[in-house]
């Protein structure tokens, strides 16, 4: 991007980069002026991203936003609403469909880091990742029922796949917001920490997460991805298990059991 290109504050973009070794990819929404609202520009770079990182060597993904005290507040109100409802449908939610649900297909593991407060499209995002570490001083919720419209990206699909229809229901309906406890209580989250101990955390998350076989975690999630689904677990659980037997990764993995020592595994 030239200078000339590049986005203003106001604007915002959607960036990534990799670690030095290039084990570990970090996606940044960057619109802290406008506290991470998404817009379709963004969504647009969110999907470039995601596509550009699924050819990479990276092996995993942190999704992380600007700025100190909001991770995401949602999609951009002001943009939205000079949209047509045919233009809703067929631009808006279909665009950030696409994006989101490329991230969540993403053969390697994925982290939310919620530092902030997450709403709406926000803590949608963070429900396309994995797994999700949140700061003590974040809060969750998809408050888009009291502007008189539905969590458009994921909220009424993956979060009752995620923490059951009763309890999502009680979220999206009420439009209340869950301390990082109440989330981590509930399951949106799996991971908590002090904001000074965040980054520790993440890094030792993302640690664990490079110590695996990248070809069984990418088998692993595919099987996740059906289940709720009502695909038949224990067919795909065979079918999965036959076909990572026959990688060097397996090879390797076992080899270092039984030898007691650190797995090092060919395609990390």
């Amino acid at each position: 991007m030239t200078t000339a290109d590049a986005p203003t504050p106001q604007q915002g973009q959607v960036t990534w980069q990799t670690s030095e070794d290039g084990q570990t990819a970090t996606i940044l929404v960057d619109r802290p002026a406008k506290l991470n609202a998404m817009s379709l520009e963004m969504i647009a770079d969110l999907h470039r991203v995601v596509n550009e990182i699924e050819t990479s060597d990276a092996r995993v993904v942190v999704v992380r936003t600007a700025g100190e005290k909001v991770f995401c507040v949602g999609a951009d109100i002001k943009q939205f609403l000079q949209l047509t409802p045919v233009q809703m449908h067929r631009i808006w939610l279909r665009r950030g469909h696409e994006a989101y649900d490329a991230l969540a297909r993403l053969p390697m593991p994925t982290v939310a880091v919620i530092d902030g407060l997450a709403l709406g499209g926000g803590l949608e995002l963070a429900l396309a990742c994995d797994i999700r570490i949140i700061s003590t001083k974040a809060e969750v919720g998809l408050p888009e029922v009291g502007l008189g419209t539905i969590p458009g990206w994921g909220g009424v699909s993956r979060l009752p796949r995620l923490i059951g229809p009763v309890r999502a229901a009680d979220l999206v309906l009420t439009r209340r917001r869950l301390s990082a406890q109440e989330s981590l209580d509930w399951g949106i989250c799996t991971r908590i920490a002090h904001p000074a101990q965040l980054e520790q955390e993440t890094d030792q998350l993302v640690a664990e997460l490079l110590t695996a076989s990248p070809q069984a975690q990418a088998v692993a999630k595919e099987l996740l991805a059906l289940a709720p689904f009502g695909a038949p677990g224990q067919l795909g659980e065979s079918l999965g298990g036959a076909l990572t037997a026959a990688t060097d990764d397996f090879a390797e993995g076992t080899a270092a059991f039984a030898e007691r020592r650190d797995a090092t595994f060919p395609n990390a």
